[in-house]
């Protein structure tokens, strides 16, 4: 018989919300859709393809 996963939180539903940095005063900034979508356009303007590697002859 298998058993239930116990859950750590009284309400069974409690899921993650979203996310949050925390600033040098302490303070919560909520993680926006819209800094995640600016930090991947950054990241992919960045991104440089590695050097086609060439194989000595044998």
């Amino acid at each position: 018989m298998q058993s239930q996963p116990r859950q750590s939180s009284s309400n069974p539903n409690n899921h993650l919300q979203g996310a949050a940095l925390i600033d040098a005063a302490g303070r919560e900034i909520p993680i926006t859709e819209e800094m995640i979508r600016r930090a991947c356009e950054d990241l992919e303007q960045r991104w440089q393809y590695p050097a086609k590697r060439v194989r000595p002859a044998r």
